[in-house]
């Protein structure tokens, strides 16, 4: 279920600060967003995968927890990355 190289290049190219940026909160956003929309296919097929249940919630609060970071220290950035994946703000 790991995402591609080209997947990821695909995801990260317009929220990545740099070329070899993997850190910022911007990039992990995109990153865990594209993971939870697999893993969310990959659930309604197999309805009883409780452990990649409990992976996908995990990651759904780590990202919860990066975009109220991102919202408290750049307000702007905050609001173009959840215009660009289609986020509720």
């Amino acid at each position: 279920m790991a995402l591609t190289h080209k997947q990821k290049e695909k995801v990260t190219k317009d929220v990545k600060r740099h070329d070899k940026d993997t850190g910022s909160p911007e990039y992990q956003v995109a990153m865990f967003t594209e993971r939870i929309k697999k893993l969310t296919s990959h659930l309604k097929k197999n309805k009883k995968d409780f452990h990649s249940r409990r992976g996908l919630l995990k990651m759904v609060a780590k990202r919860r927890k990066l975009l109220a970071y991102l919202e408290k220290t750049n307000e702007k950035s905050y609001k173009k990355i959840i215009k660009d994946l289609g986020l509720k703000g």
